[in-house]
């Protein structure tokens, strides 16, 4: 036997925004621009270098370091 259905709880932003939608119509869906300076922020931010690494890249090369 199936189980019944909870009625849903009335939340009045939801009526608002559904009401406004009914009105004025869909809102055009948004897209940020990709940012390259941020793209590649967040790459070096991703992997950190640690402290093993910094220490083997200063022993190959100490022009190399950061």
């Amino acid at each position: 036997m199936a189980k019944k259905r909870r009625p849903e709880i009335f939340s009045v932003t939801k009526a608002v925004k559904s009401n406004a939608r009914d009105r004025v119509g869909m809102p055009p869906p948004g897209h940020a621009l990709p940012d390259e300076k941020s793209k590649l922020a967040h790459r070096a931010s991703k992997h950190k270098v640690t402290l093993s690494r910094l220490l083997q890249a200063t022993e190959r090369d100490p022009k190399e370091g950061v």
